[in-house]
Formats: C-alpha cells, structure tokens, sequence
C-alpha cells in the first residue's frame, strides 16, 4: 500500500506543469510535506509536498492570488513590527510573549491561523505552537 503511495506521489511530482513558478512550487511542497506529516507521518508528508508542489499552497494558508490583497490590508491596519533576532521564514517559532496576533478577516478563508508582523514581514503563525507557516510577500 505504501509503495503504491509513494509510486502515485512521485508520478504526480514528475508530470507538474514546466510553467509552474519555481517559488510557488518549492514553497507549496515544503508547506505540504509539513501538514502532511503532522497528519499522517513520513507517507503524509510526501504526498504532502506532491499536492502542495501541484497547488503552490496547502489549504488553510493564503493563495498566490490572496497574497497582494492581504498584504494591502495589512499595511493598511498599521500594526507595530515585532523585532525577533531570528529571520522571519517558514518553520520559525516565535516567542510566547511580546508578540500580538491578529485574527484574519473571514474573506480570505484562513481559519486556523493569525497574522502578525515580523521584521517588518507579515506571516501566519498557527496560534498552538506559535510556528509561522507561511510568510506573506
């Protein structure tokens, strides 16, 4: 069953678009593989990365298409940047005190996620564990 799996995955990862853009790409596997290994392990995490590698996202987080709109809102909220002596990238974990979350507004379908800025970076940061999971530019 797992071979069959991993044999699926790794057909769909072989036959993306040459025209997907490689940031898109990278950055929805990486996002994908860590979902789906927190859901199902090793098996999770590659078909994972595969659907998020096709996507350019994971579900949840905001879409290419989102990402200008959101940023615009953001900036125009006017909230203080957060000044973390780490870079502010994927994976990071912020501090459990000193830094404010905000509560992303319904229209973008972003439920289980808050926002705040970073480095004078915008990113979503799941709220349990204070993880950023993706970076909005």
């Amino acid at each position: 069953m797992k071979i069959k799996i991993l044999t699926a995955a790794a057909a769909l990862f072989l036959v993306l678009p040459i025209a997907a853009r490689a940031q898109g790409v990278v950055r929805g596997a990486d996002e994908g593989a860590h979902q789906g290994d927190r859901a199902a392990g090793p098996v999770g995490a590659v078909v994972g990365g595969v659907v998020g590698a096709v996507g350019g996202g994971v579900a949840g987080l905001l879409g290419v298409d989102q990402r200008p709109r959101f940023h615009e809102y953001v900036v125009h909220e006017h909230h203080d940047s957060y000044a973390y002596d780490q870079p502010a990238i994927v994976g990071a974990i912020l501090p459990d005190s000193g830094v404010t979350y905000y509560e992303v507004p319904s229209e973008y379908g972003v439920r289980d996620y808050r926002y705040t800025i970073v480095n004078n970076r915008t990113v979503l940061v799941d709220p349990r564990n204070h993880r950023i999971v993706q970076v909005v530019e």
